[in-house]
């Protein structure tokens, strides 16, 4: 017969192995084994918010687990209460960010205690925005010289997505440079059809994607970025107009710095696809955008370079 000490001490050894293979094998749990979030701090509808939808759907195919977009606007804030938000989730991979140019470039210059120092770091960018500056059909005016004229002796108001976002930051600057000032500005969520037509604003900086659908009833004055639109391939760049506004507008995706490497390869491998996909492509034939997969090195290597335009930007407006 045992004793009532061997007893217990046998137990007690059972127990502990029993708890160290439970916690063995939730250490060695091989993600994804639950729910994943992609963050998009925008309303639904404009092309990051597609494109990660698609990304979303093909990781949940790929690894039999939920994957959904959570978009989270921040309204007159833009996209920062969502990268804020996003930067409180533990580094898993379960949380990850579908984030705008903005984020990465200047989230850590504009006193966002969150963002600075940076949290996130690329998975890699996967489009090029097709933005543009945009008036109503009746406006009178038809091009940035003309704008830039008609502001001399015309209150004109602006709407953007906020006024620290880039291509505010342009299209205050290309002002600067014409030599005018807006007379409003105000942010907003949804910068579509119906801003103008209701004459909330009466230029809008936005992208081709939210005006596709009365494309062919307002006048686009500008795109931004370096190569014209194939949607309005006689409409010149900012850069054309004032070569050193050179700022290229992207969305890429984005972890918390302490993500492992094995889950940031998982996330990369399906997004990747993703984006070379031919509905991705097609998506991108459509509305003028370019979808691509830039690797994590060669988006750290464009913050970079953005932030040395961004701050040269920042100077010119300041002056």
């Amino acid at each position: 017969m045992r004793s009532p000490l061997k007893a217990a001490a046998t137990c007690l050894l059972a127990s502990t192995l029993t708890a160290g293979l439970t916690f063995a094998t939730v250490a060695q749990a091989e993600y994804p084994e639950k729910p994943v979030s992609f963050i998009v701090p925008w309303p639904p509808g404009d092309l990051e918010d597609v494109l990660t939808r698609m990304i979303a759907e093909d990781f949940q195919a790929e690894y039999g687990v939920p994957a959904a977009v959570v978009n989270k606007p921040g309204g007159g804030g833009g996209p920062f209460p969502g990268a804020i938000e996003t930067a409180a989730a533990p580094a898993d991979g379960y949380t990850i960010g579908s984030f705008i140019i903005a984020i990465p470039v200047i989230g850590d210059m504009i006193g966002i205690p969150e963002l600075n120092p940076m949290p996130f770091e690329p998975l890699g960018s996967f489009l090029t925005y097709p933005f543009v500056i945009a008036a109503g059909s009746d406006a009178p005016y038809d091009d940035m010289a003309g704008l830039a004229a008609h502001a001399q002796n015309n209150d004109v108001a602006l709407g953007h997505f906020g006024a620290p976002l880039i291509p505010t930051k342009v299209t205050f600057a290309a002002a600067d440079s014409l030599g005018f000032e807006f007379a409003a500005d105000a942010a907003f969520d949804m910068l579509d059809c119906n801003t103008l037509k209701s004459g909330d604003a009466d230029v809008i900086n936005t992208t081709v994607q939210l005006i596709l659908p009365c494309l062919d009833d307002v006048k686009v004055l500008a795109s931004i970025g370096a190569d014209r639109l194939s949607v309005t391939p006689d409409t010149p760049t900012v850069q054309e107009l004032i070569p050193e506004l050179d700022v290229a507008l992207w969305n890429g995706l984005f972890v918390h710095k302490d993500t492992p490497a094995d889950v940031r390869e998982k996330i990369i491998a399906v997004a990747k696809k993703t984006v070379m996909s031919d509905r991705a492509q097609e998506l991108a034939k459509q509305t003028g955008a370019l979808v691509y997969w830039d690797d994590a090195e060669t988006t750290m290597q464009q913050i970079a370079d953005d932030k040395v335009s961004i701050e040269a930007i920042n100077t010119a407006l300041a002056e």
